[in-house]
């Protein structure tokens, strides 16, 4: 079973010590890899800055290939996410993402 953590702060500065040190405590729920996300996002609409981190701890079942590694984005990097859990329909919804002119890597 994996492990995941984060943290969202306004107008505050996420720290990715903090973050790995949230990781590090998650170490025995996801011994194989380790993943740190971080963004600074300024609202176009509120004007509002945030910061978003993301960690993981991951343990390899199904993709024992980097390619597993989290946090992962979409093909631009629009869009970050972390999970703990299997997608088993994962086929089916990358041929119709495909189709949508999506790009897996």
């Amino acid at each position: 079973m994996c492990g995941i953590c984060g943290k969202i702060s306004l107008n505050e500065l996420v720290s990715e010590n903090l973050i790995r040190k949230m990781c590090e405590v998650l170490t025995h729920r996801g011994p194989d890899d380790e993943g740190v996300y971080l963004t600074d996002i300024k609202s176009q609409v509120t004007g509002i800055r945030y910061q978003v981190g993301l960690g993981h701890r991951r343990l390899a079942i199904i993709d024992l290939s980097p390619a597993g590694h989290q946090p992962m984005s979409n093909e631009d990097g629009s869009v970050w996410i972390i999970l703990n859990g299997e997608i088993y329909n994962f086929i089916e919804l990358k041929d119709e993402l495909v189709k949508k002119g999506h790009i897996f890597k």
